[in-house]
């Protein structure tokens, strides 16, 4: 699966990274939407991908579980405690960094980044700022996440309470989005790296799976490049026409993502952050 990616830059030495929103088509019943523990450790059982893949499985049986609570607590009625909650949660989540958003969209499934930047940039003063992203990002993250998890057990001495156990829940969230965005940032950096011996063992084996599951006998052709830079002059134009001094407006930024089909609040938090 390829992902699209806008960069540019928004303001001053801030840049703006997103990926370009896919409308997936969704069914009411979804695969996780039933599942049990006892559905969950048959799988488990029957898994072949090692521990990996074992984890993995127990890691989107949790997010699942967490994402329908969330949304539950969004139907509660105005004024009750849920909806008290839900409404703390939201303030909570209005203040994660842009970029921790960008590198959980970053997942494993994705073999190749189309890269649409400004036709005036150096392309590879682009790759380079992608570089960058992705490992200051596992820096940050790989120590947010251990953090978190470290505090995992002092915040669920509150479950004793009767009240419900929002730091411990919060804590939770945020070690699994630390975890998201780490492995995101990995994956990243894999991606906009040279065509390295690393991105070519990854995708020759991606690709000798494929073709066993399929029951395809025929001789492997060695993996192209994962990343394809774009310069787009209609981003240009649109950057130079409504803005000057460095500094994107909400009006620029608007028509950005409505051509790009971009995440208008995301790309908001890029512009006024402190550093990206």
């Amino acid at each position: 699966m390829k992902a699209r990616l806008v960069v540019f830059p928004i303001r001053g030495r801030n840049w703006c990274f997103a990926r370009a929103v896919q409308q997936t088509p969704s069914g009411p019943g979804s695969a996780n939407e039933s599942l049990t523990l006892r559905d969950l450790w048959r799988q488990i059982s029957s898994s072949r991908g090692g521990v990996g893949g074992k984890t993995e499985l127990v890691t989107d049986f949790v997010a699942h579980k967490m994402d329908r609570a969330w949304s539950n607590l969004a139907k509660a009625p105005a004024g009750s405690m849920k909806s008290k909650i839900y409404g703390f949660g939201q303030r909570l989540l209005a203040r994660v960094q842009p970029s921790e958003l960008f590198l959980k969209s970053i997942s494993k499934e994705i073999t190749g980044l189309q890269i649409i930047f400004p036709r005036s940039l150096n392309p590879r003063l682009v790759r380079r700022r992608l570089r960058h992203a992705a490992i200051t990002g596992n820096v940050y993250h790989r120590r947010f996440f251990y953090g978190s998890v470290s505090m995992l057990p002092f915040t669920a001495i509150f479950t004793v309470l009767p009240l419900p156990n929002v730091p411990f829940f919060w804590i939770l969230f945020r070690a699994y989005s630390h975890w998201q965005a780490l492995q995101g940032s990995a994956r990243l950096l894999l991606l906009v790296s040279d065509c390295s011996a690393s991105w070519t063992s990854v995708a020759t084996k991606r690709l000798r799976h494929e073709t066993e599951t399929a029951s395809i006998h025929y001789p492997l052709q060695p993996p192209s490049c994962p990343w394809v830079l774009e310069p787009s002059g209609e981003l240009e134009k649109v950057l130079v026409s409504g803005d000057s001094n460095s500094y994107v407006s909400n009006c620029t930024i608007s028509a950005i993502c409505k051509a790009f089909g971009l995440d208008e609040m995301q790309v908001l938090k890029f512009r006024d952050s402190k550093s990206v």
